[in-house]
C-alpha cells in the first residue's frame, strides 16, 4: 500500500509536468521501487526504506521540473555484448563443398551428403537450410522424371545430359546460396 500511495503522490505533485516527462519520471520510479526490493532480502517486506532513499514526491518532481533526473534514479548503461565471431567449422566448409563441387562428380550422391552435413550445423537459419534442400532436389527430382519421360517415349541420350546438367546446376545453386552463411556471424540455436 505504501508504494500505491508513494506513486499518487508523486502522480499529485506532477500534474504541471509535459506527458512525456511525467510519464518517462513515473515509469523510472515504480521500475526503481521494483528492483529495490527485488534485490532485497524480503522482496516483499516493508518498501519503507527504498522510499526514504528516494524521497518525497515533491522533491522528485522539483528535480524533474529543472530538467533532470534525480543522481540516484539513474541506471548505468547496460554493455550490449556482441558476439564474437565464430569461426566456421571444417564439416561446415566440406558440406558446402559437398554441395557445389561434389555434384560433378557424384550427382545425387555427394549433394546428398553436403546437405545433410548443412542441415546438422547452427550456422544456417532453418528457412536457408529449406531453400538449399529444394533448390538441390527439386532438379534431381525433374532430372529423373526427364530420364523415365525419355525412356517412355524414346528420347535420345541429350535427354541424360540435359538431366545431369540440371542436377549439377541446382547443387551449385544451392552451394552458392549458402556460402555468405559460412562468413556470417550469426548462429541459430538448436529448434530455432
Amino acid at each position: 500500500m505504501l508504494v500505491l500511495d508513494y506513486l499518487a503522490a508523486l502522480w499529485a505533485a506532477t500534474e504541471d509536468l509535459e506527458p512525456d516527462l511525467r510519464d518517462e519520471l513515473m515509469t523510472t520510479v515504480a521500475d526503481h521501487i521494483a528492483m529495490r526490493r527485488a534485490a532485497g532480502a524480503d522482496p516483499q517486506g516493508d518498501p519503507s526504506p527504498v522510499l526514504r532513499r528516494l524521497g518525497s514526491p515533491e522533491s522528485l518532481a522539483a528535480a524533474a521540473r529543472r530538467g533532470r533526473m534525480p543522481a540516484h534514479l539513474r541506471r548505468p548503461v547496460t554493455q550490449v555484448a556482441v558476439p564474437a565471431a565464430v569461426p566456421s567449422s571444417g564439416t561446415e566448409y566440406a558440406g558446402v563443398a559437398l554441395l557445389a563441387a561434389g555434384a560433378v562428380v557424384l550427382p545425387v550422391i555427394s549433394p546428398l551428403a553436403g546437405l545433410l552435413l548443412v542441415s546438422g550445423s547452427p550456422r544456417w537459419s532453418p528457412g536457408q537450410k529449406t531453400a538449399a534442400w529444394v533448390l538441390a532436389a527439386g532438379p534431381v527430382m525433374l532430372g529423373f522424371a526427364l530420364v523415365l519421360a525419355a525412356i517412355a517415349f524414346g528420347g535420345g541420350p541429350e535427354a541424360l545430359v540435359v538431366a545431369y546438367l540440371m542436377m549439377v546446376a541446382g547443387a551449385f545453386v544451392a552451394g552458392l546460396s549458402l556460402l555468405p552463411g559460412l562468413s556470417s556471424r550469426r548462429t541459430y540455436p538448436p529448434g530455432y
